[in-house]
């Protein structure tokens, strides 16, 4: 690319960014066995959040995908809405996450290389 800068890391800064990459790694992989041992109960506010933050993350993420949908020029969003209702159609009978979002996301792109071009 024209006119971009690059940054060229020796290989002790490389060797370094691994290091501490692998060890942020290692440390959230370690650090609940560490915190809550297996021989003590789990303490109640982590059970709770555990509980409800799967679905807090997943509406972050839904709010997050539509934030630039404009309402007022067609298509509306309606290949976002109709693969939405796809994804609910098909997780509510068969619980299977994988599959909603593949049927989804599949939907979405045939809707928006065909229908709304």
């Amino acid at each position: 690319m024209p006119g971009a800068a690059v940054m060229i890391m020796s290989i002790p800064q490389i060797a370094l960014s691994i290091l501490i990459v692998a060890g942020a790694t290692a440390l959230t992989r370690y650090l609940p066995f560490l915190l809550f041992p297996t021989e003590l109960q789990t303490p109640k506010y982590v059970s709770y959040l555990g509980h409800v933050l799967p679905c807090a993350v997943i509406a972050m993420l839904i709010v997050y995908c539509l934030r630039n949908i404009p309402p007022a020029i067609w298509p509306h969003g309606l290949p976002e809405l109709l693969s939405i209702a796809l994804v609910v159609l098909i997780q509510i009978p068969f619980r299977n996450t994988l599959a909603s979002i593949a049927a989804g996301t599949a939907l979405y792109m045939v809707l928006i290389r065909t229908v709304f071009l």
